[in-house]
């Protein structure tokens, strides 16, 4: 094993970890604490917990939080795709577009339901 190889791939863990971790250090350092009822109650999902476990509630806070998690994950695919673009050719550029236009019927599919409408 020759350290030199793994040297740019370590370092970039070390970068990212020290990236990742500095703000929240800082934060907790720097930041005040000033705790009350309200900051140490739990908040989940969009509404007060302190009523019935039975009572109704409205979907599309769970609708919109799944809508933008498949959107998101679908920027996640495409960056490997733009970085191999040179290498997977004609084949790989057609199945990007297969997958792009299905993505956009399905988004214009929910548009036109009213998906994306918050009254």
């Amino acid at each position: 094993m020759n350290l030199e190889e793994y040297l740019p791939v370590l370092l970039f863990i070390i970068v990212g970890a020290t990236i990742g971790a500095l703000p929240l250090v800082l934060g907790w350092i720097l930041g005040p604490t000033r705790p009350d009822p309200a900051k140490n109650s739990p908040y989940e999902c969009g509404f007060e917990a302190f009523d019935d476990a039975r009572m109704k509630f409205d979907v599309r806070y769970y609708l919109v939080a799944i809508l933008f998690i498949l959107f998101d994950l679908e920027i996640a695919f495409l960056f490997p795709w733009a970085v191999a673009l040179h290498d997977v050719g004609l084949v790989g550029f057609v199945t990007v577009l297969i997958f792009l236009t299905i993505l956009v019927v399905g988004f214009a599919y929910e548009w036109a339901k009213g998906a994306l409408t918050w009254e």
